[in-house]
């Protein structure tokens, strides 16, 4: 099909406020899965804002941080966001009808913007945000971006957090075994609509980012929360891509309860409580944070010391709506330093994408999407790059490399 014959996606549409029926059809399908987890939501210092207009920032780790984020908005009206692989899963048409606006991943969309302060100002409805734009990869928080702050002083509405444990140990998104187990959630106010307008954008960022901090792994550790699957260390590799004991990249691998390298043969085992412990010899991080931040300073020290490079084969599917993905053949996807780039035949033409240091500041990545691979998605305002790569394990890598690109340019700068 021609590029210019493809129907792209309405940004610029306003949003509705959902309807008495669809908020009570949301509700009917979530809670009882709320009820089989036992799960616990404790409110703080809300009762002012009762049925008022305000932003509220939700960790995000799983699909069940969109059930208590229902049951702690409850009765009241919200308006969200979701990416457009989102809206084709369950149709554009619910998705408008729920008040959710549509967007890309990590791409600067005015439009967004503005439908958000539509929705605070004229709707008056609750606006919810998923700050982090991904799950997070490790049980901890993901990158929050330096805009999270204008936007606060721009809505010019209180900023309420509900900060979720127990979304990621129940179902991490290199394992979606949903494990169906207990979580808890305390939701509470941290900025007052006034202070948006006195504090600078820096000391809003800063606030956020300290009431925002959380480690799934450790809460799980700390308040003894049993996970007994049998397959709880099914799919670890692919976080943990990275062998301590000998330094090789992409030959570890998973199953079961444990968790091995295939080059020096050395493996550890995760208890119920979600900590490594080696068969042998020294455990390196029986804590699984520990590791990916271990695995992310070597990818920093690799950008430092100018070695990081990137190729790969990927098969590459375009999404310019909300309806339907289109094949563009086989192509190539380089990582570099200084840019990230997408070489592929785009519409039987060739076509580059370049999404520089700066411009790029995270990556929205999916491990085995729809049982169809890992993949990456890179997007430009009007279409979203799907890359689905030929090399095993490299995802995570490429995830840490895209942030820690990022800050080092924006140090430079």
């Amino acid at each position: 099909m021609k590029k210019d014959k493809i129907k792209r996606f309405n940004f610029e549409k306003k949003p509705i406020s959902p309807t008495f029926i669809m908020g009570l059809a949301k509700g009917i399908i979530s809670f009882p899965d709320l009820r089989k987890r036992k799960a616990k939501l404790t409110k703080v210092g809300m009762e002012e804002l009762e049925g008022k207009p305000y932003l509220l920032l939700v960790t995000h780790s799983s699909m069940v941080d969109f059930n208590l984020m229902l049951k702690g908005t409850h009765p009241y009206k919200v308006n969200n966001v979701m990416t457009l692989e989102g809206f084709k899963t369950y149709t554009e048409p619910l998705m408008r009808s729920l008040g959710v606006l549509g967007t890309r991943k990590f791409v600067t969309d005015l439009h967004l913007v503005k439908n958000m302060k539509y929705c605070v100002d004229k709707l008056k409805n609750i606006f919810v945000l998923f700050p982090e734009a991904r799950y997070s990869l490790d049980g901890c928080t993901s990158y929050l971006p330096d805009s999270l702050g204008k936007m606060v002083r721009l809505l010019g509405v209180p900023v309420v957090i509900l900060k979720i444990h127990g979304n990621f140990v129940t179902c991490p998104q290199w394992n979606k075994k949903n494990k169906k187990t207990f979580v808890e959630a305390e939701m509470k106010p941290i900025i007052s609509a006034e202070e948006t307008k006195s504090l600078s954008v820096e000391e809003i960022n800063g606030r956020i980012a300290e009431k925002f901090r959380y480690d799934d792994y450790a809460w799980q550790r700390d308040n003894k929360i049993v996970i007994d699957h049998p397959g709880r260390a099914d799919g670890l590799h692919a976080l943990l891509y990275k062998c301590p004991a000998c330094k090789t990249e992409h030959q570890t691998d998973s199953a079961g309860t444990k968790l091995w390298c295939n080059c020096c043969k050395k493996t550890w085992e995760m208890d119920e409580y979600g900590q490594l412990h080696a068969l042998e010899g020294e455990t390196e991080f029986p804590h699984i944070p520990d590791w990916s931040n271990w695995e992310r300073a070597c990818v920093r020290e690799e950008i430092e010391n100018g070695t990081y490079y990137f190729e790969d084969e990927v098969r590459i599917e375009t999404l310019p709506n909300a309806w339907k993905f289109y094949k563009q053949g086989m192509g190539k996807l380089i990582q570099t330093p200084e840019e990230t780039r997408v070489e592929c035949n785009y519409y039987g033409e060739p076509y580059v994408l370049r999404r520089s240091a700066k411009s790029l500041e995270s990556m929205h990545i999916e491990y085995d999407y729809l049982g169809r691979g890992d993949c990456v998605d890179i997007s430009i305002p009007d279409d979203s790059f799907w890359c689905y790569l030929t090399k095993r394990d490299a995802i995570t890598k490429i995830s840490f490399a895209t942030e820690e690109i990022h800050k080092s340019a924006m140090q430079k700068k």
